[in-house]
């Protein structure tokens, strides 16, 4: 992997598909907001098409976060699909051309939370990932890119290899010490690495279960000696994080870089003890909650509010224990 794990920035804010706590997720809106917030760096997350294109969208199937749904032109192509072991029904990019899916506009994922965001619902059109990094060197500052690459294994069993598609379109990227590729699978993360693609190559690790090409799971390939993974560092989910706040201190011991996502400070997010008064969409004790996450000595934390994540980051403070 590659030979250095020390980023530009002590702790990286990384934009979580944008500013997706104030636009819907994924748009050059979100994207540009986020750079506008402060923002070090910001995460797409990359599906294809069937013409293999990369676009950008939490998952491949995209009723939640389009408006394909409205579109009786794409009635037909609505279908049912098992996802890395999940069972989906609705529309899936590898589906679509990109020609098609670019007349779809986005729509906010999570609109009984987010209402404000939702007011955008309409507006923006998908992008691609080359799309981004045009967003990215407009930007007037250094921005780091953190691309995860998204079902892997399912796009390889339709003949969409995203090793092969994702190492094509980053080759353009001009600064490798910027670059992070990140997913839940090792598999293709080793596959693009073996393309000789110069990144930092980061393990996403959930909470619970294990991954797509994993024949373990997740708990046990974090107990022992972490450098059997074989990456540049993990990223793991913040309840992860909240269970075993010595996991970044781990990753330094093996030379690795350790990331959390993702911090929201919505009170159906918090951690109980941080969550306050109101309803689930409104604001807890995010604060302290963000400053206990950083407190553990990560080296970058996703958030969908990345002022909310400079304010902490930029203020030690703030930092709380877990």
């Amino acid at each position: 992997m590659a030979a250095s794990t020390s980023l530009a920035t002590p702790v990286l804010v990384i934009g979580h598909r944008g500013a997706s706590g104030y636009r819907p997720e994924h748009t050059r809106a979100a994207y540009e907001l986020a750079i506008a917030l402060g923002a070090d760096a910001i995460e797409p997350d990359i599906v294809a098409t069937k013409d293999g294109e990369l676009v950008l969208r939490h998952e491949n199937e995209i009723s939640g976060t389009t408006d394909v749904a409205a579109h009786p032109e794409f009635a037909h192509l609505r279908t049912t699909k098992t996802i890395d072991g999940e069972r989906l029904t609705g529309w899936f990019t590898e589906d679509f051309a990109w020609a098609e899916l670019a007349t779809l506009r986005a729509r906010e994922r999570i609109p009984e939370l987010r209402q404000h965001s939702a007011t955008f619902d309409g507006v923006e059109p998908m992008l691609r990932l080359r799309d981004l990094i045009d967003i990215l060197e407009a930007a007037g500052r250094p921005m780091t890119l953190v691309a995860e690459v998204k079902h892997a294994t399912h796009f390889a069993s339709v003949g969409l290899p995203l090793d092969e598609l994702v190492a094509a379109e980053l080759a353009r990227w001009r600064d490798p010490a910027r670059l992070v590729v990140e997913s839940f699978e090792r598999g293709v993360l080793h596959r693009l690495r073996d393309r000789g693609l110069d990144a930092r190559y980061v393990y996403l690790i959930e909470g619970r279960g294990r991954a797509a090409d994993g024949a373990v799971p997740y708990d046990e390939e974090v107990a022992g000696d972490l450098r059997t993974l074989d990456v540049d560092g993990i990223s793991v989910d913040g309840r992860r994080l909240l269970r075993f706040p010595d996991l970044p201190r781990r990753a330094h011991d093996a030379g690795m870089l350790a990331y959390v996502w993702t911090l929201r400070p919505e009170n159906r997010f918090l951690p109980k003890r941080f969550r306050g008064p109101g309803s689930p969409a409104d604001w807890g004790g995010w604060r302290a909650a963000f400053g206990a996450a950083v407190a553990t000595g990560v080296d970058g934390v996703f958030v969908d509010h990345p002022d909310l994540g400079r304010a902490v980051v930029d203020d030690p403070a703030a930092a709380r224990t877990l």
